[in-house]
């Protein structure tokens, strides 16, 4: 079984922190030496405390159902024989109300806009296929509670 993992760090700095006016800001740090910025949503935590030029939570959890879901579809059209020339996605995340006084993701929405080139093209019948299967076999969407959804579109080179 494999494990993944990243580390999360950050700092108080001069802030007071019970004030709640301390920076929500910190850093993402992952095994391959990839650093990222992190912040919580401007939507939850008003800027100077959150950083909107970082990325929040519930980005992540966007870019990481999309970047699943493209992975999975890229695998899928080459093992078909279809060439991609390009794929993407301006995939969207609603939060709301699920109960019990909670909030929290309520419908992921991607959007792949995907090009293909070469001899072989697949019909909308064989897109819609390799998106259903790619949804299938996508790890992330297998993990969360919340539904997603698939609504691309194609086009050749």
């Amino acid at each position: 079984m494999a494990t993944y993992g990243c580390t999360v760090e950050w700092s108080r700095g001069s802030a007071a922190f019970t004030d709640l006016q301390y920076s929500r800001a910190h850093t993402w740090r992952f095994d391959g030496g990839a650093v990222v910025p992190g912040s919580s949503s401007p939507h939850s935590v008003r800027p100077p405390f959150s950083d909107p030029a970082a990325v929040d939570p519930e980005e992540a959890l966007v870019a990481s159902v999309s970047s699943c879901h493209m992975l999975w579809f890229l695998s899928l059209a080459a093992a078909e024989g279809y060439v991609v020339d390009s794929y993407q996605d301006a995939a969207e995340a609603q939060m709301g109300p699920i109960g019990f006084g909670r909030k929290g993701i309520t419908d992921i929405v991607l959007h792949p806009q995907v090009v293909f080139s070469g001899e072989r093209q697949p019909d909308a019948r064989a897109f819609d296929a390799l998106h259903h299967v790619a949804h299938e076999r996508c790890y992330i969407a297998n993990s969360l509670r919340t539904a997603v959804r698939v609504e691309g579109g194609f086009r050749a080179a």
